[in-house]
């Protein structure tokens, strides 16, 4: 059988889907093959789980690895006939199938909002036993105090131990963000000696977003934005006059209105198309009533979302009250927001010690990608990102701030950056915003960028200019000392990344030239490819600079290097002017860095296949088991790089551009907030060892 893990809920609303999530994460990271199972499904149609839709998808599980048990209708039922080993038998037979297929399975079981929570507990206890599977217990600390708290984790320890259950940790989740230290002293791990974790109220989390809202109450949206992954902070009944209405209004908040109140609804609009008011989350008009053709078509240029309820105000709101923000919806932003609790609050590699789970053998492209934003937070760089005025790279800040991956500063004129933010439904809290125009630094910067490039008769002025381009003052930021990493490119061109950095950041000690690598994340393992962004037509000088380049890349990523200078010829079979270039740059990596396995001249079908290179170059140490390819020129690198993610479905991340002495990172002005997020990830990995340096 595989090993589980069961999340039991001790008390009512613990917020169980964090913690599964959570766990999810880390087992993911640091197993090889996770699986996901509620016995006890909340609705009556086990195959549309919402929970375990989302973890399914979250972490790209196969659907046998991901399932649910029972309905709760079908649990209902048997638990009032008193049949609670078919309940029994029935989980553990799922179990064992799921083993067949997984290494470690998280269970997750009910929630406790039952009408017998006694029963509930019974039925929890039970199957953690049946499946042999220890209990990470949830507390739910909200409204509690200190002593309540620590309370409820005895309480919770003592029937556990009753029930002869094993128990692993103790979660008391979403506490008083205030009272963390004073829960923690409070609460002692026990006779258990196990470990309690304590985790805050999220309000990212728990707060319902307008998507949750209309779903919940089958709103129609009759006008204004299509985004409705917006963040509802408060809502309020408009059923007063403008003046007044308008001093309760906030941002995020959502109007519930009647559909023929048109001062209200202008009133509404007026101020979220004003830079001096709040933007609203979103709107439902109520009764079932359309306002006029003319305020209608206004209502349209919204930047936010107009929906339509056909029940009275009065009973639109009671119904608006009652929905809570889920983790289970699968949105991204919550999604960051709960793993960066876990992250902050949970010793995960405590935990996995503490299981023995076997290290996964592949590494798969969301694994590579999880463990990247892990190891960017494992020493928390500052990046700045000098496009405040692309929704993406909003939109990026705001989940790389929820997963807490870095601290970051954002370029761009203030008031622009904020208006764009509340008009997208972003929070920048916790986020530096720098306007080049009127920072104190530009004077110090303008200065020190003359001093540097006087030798090409740069005054000044000229240099106070150059400092009002995003590009230029963010790279001054990381070049003295101010942040540790930029990345940009998302709305300019690779030469307006990397043009200031050439000026004065300069590229680090022995390195010849700066060059770039993709991370070619296939099915099953991890690739480097150079350059593919860069250089067109680099001489073998550069070609070994290169090589060296992207094997230390490699190796700063946890890939084995095994260096392939490819060709279009294998070993001494052919000839030619590019041939000799690209053996001769073998040679001068073999003088250069004697301690790389490298082989060139090589075809790429004898770097990547083993049984291609049995029988082309049977005693290479790296023929058809190279992780780092080095291409000839950036016609074949670019083209190459391209056909491989498109043909192979590979992930390619990057460009990462290396040489510098200090990380600067370019974006493909097609590059989705993802790619983004994984760039900045990349970028404070990098900024680390300079750091330490």
């Amino acid at each position: 059988m595989a090993k589980g893990i069961y999340i039991s809920a001790m008390t009512p609303s613990s917020g169980k889907s964090l913690i599964s999530l959570g766990l999810a994460d880390t087992l993911h990271r640091h197993a090889g093959r996770v699986g996901f199972f509620r016995p006890i499904s909340d609705g009556d149609d086990v195959s549309a789980d919402p929970m375990v839709d989302m973890i399914q998808k979250q972490f790209d599980l196969p659907a046998e690895s991901c399932r649910a048990g029972l309905s709760a209708h079908e649990a209902r039922n048997l638990l009032a006939s008193g049949d609670r080993d078919e309940i029994d038998s029935r989980c553990v037979a799922i179990f064992g199938e799921m083993s067949a297929e997984c290494d470690v399975i998280i269970v997750e079981g009910t929630d406790l909002t039952g009408h017998d929570a006694a029963v509930e507990f019974d039925l929890n206890a039970r199957l953690a036993n049946n499946l042999g599977c220890p209990v990470l217990a949830v507390v739910n600390a909200g409204d509690m105090s200190v002593e309540e708290a620590a309370d409820a984790v005895d309480v919770a320890r003592r029937e556990l131990s009753a029930a002869n259950c094993s128990l692993l940790a103790m979660m008391v989740n979403r506490a008083d963000p205030e009272a963390l230290e004073e829960i923690g002293k409070a609460v002692r791990p026990g006779a258990s000696k196990r470990p309690v974790y304590i985790i805050p109220e999220i309000p990212e989390v728990s707060r319902p977003t307008v998507a949750e809202v209309a779903s919940d109450l089958e709103l129609e949206r009759v006008a204004g934005s299509r985004n409705l992954e917006r963040d509802i902070v408060s809502t309020k009944v408009a059923a007063m006059s403008v003046g007044n209405f308008l001093h309760e209004l906030t941002d995020g908040t959502l109007v519930i209105v009647p559909g023929d109140r048109a001062d209200l609804l202008v009133a509404t609009l007026a101020s979220a198309l004003s830079s001096d008011f709040p933007v609203p989350a979103g709107m439902i008009l109520t009764g079932g009533l359309e306002p006029e053709e003319h305020i209608a078509t206004l209502l349209d240029q919204a930047p936010f979302p107009v929906l339509k309820h056909p029940e009275d105000t009065y009973s639109t709101a009671r119904r608006v009250s009652g929905v809570r923000g889920e983790i289970t919806t699968g949105q991204p932003r919550k999604i960051a927001a709960a793993l960066g609790a876990w992250s902050n609050r949970v010793d995960g590699a405590e935990l996995i010690e503490r299981l023995t789970i076997p290290r996964p053998e592949k590494t798969t492209p969301l694994r590579f990608l999880h463990e990247l934003i892990e190891r960017a937070r494992s020493e928390r760089m500052h990046i700045v990102l000098p496009e405040g005025t692309d929704a993406r790279v909003l939109q990026a800040a705001e989940i790389l701030r929820r997963r807490d991956v870095c601290a970051l500063t954002i370029l761009g004129p203030e008031k622009q950056v904020r208006e764009l933010a509340a008009s997208e439904g972003v929070s920048l809290d916790g986020v530096d915003l720098v306007d080049p125009e009127t920072s104190g630094l530009r004077e110090e910067f303008a200065t020190e960028y003359a001093r540097l490039r006087e030798h090409k008769g740069v005054d000044l002025a000229a240099a106070r200019e150059k400092m009002l381009e995003g590009a230029y003052f963010a790279t001054m930021m990381v070049q003295l000392g101010k942040v540790d990493g930029m990345v940009s490119g998302a709305a300019h061109t690779t030469a307006n990344t990397i043009r200031p950095a050439l000026e004065f950041v300069k590229t680090r000690d022995g390195v010849e030239i700066v060059s770039s690598v993709f991370l070619m994340l296939l099915r099953d393992r991890v690739l480097v490819y150079g350059d593919c962004a860069v250089n067109p037509e680099p001489d073998a000088g550069q070609l070994a600079d290169i090589a060296i380049a992207s094997a230390e890349t490699a190796e700063e990523f946890c890939i084995e290097p095994r260096i392939a200078m490819l060709s279009y010829s294998t070993g001494e079979s052919g000839s030619g002017g590019s041939v000799e270039e690209v053996r001769r740059a073998t040679g001068m990596v073999r003088d250069r860095r004697p301690d790389l396995p490298v082989e060139g001249p090589i075809q790429y079908d004898a770097a990547a296949n083993a049984a291609v290179a049995e029988s082309k170059l049977p005693d290479s140490s790296v023929a058809g088991q190279a992780t780092v390819f080095i291409f000839p020129d950036l016609n074949t690198g670019n083209n190459t790089y391209k056909a491989v993610q498109q043909s192979a479905g590979a992930v390619a991340v990057g460009p990462v551009l290396q040489g510098l002495r200090k990380p600067v990172n370019d974006l493909s002005r097609g590059c989705t907030v993802e790619d983004i997020v994984n760039t900045v990830a990349i970028t404070a990995i990098q900024a680390q060892p300079s750091r330490e340096s």
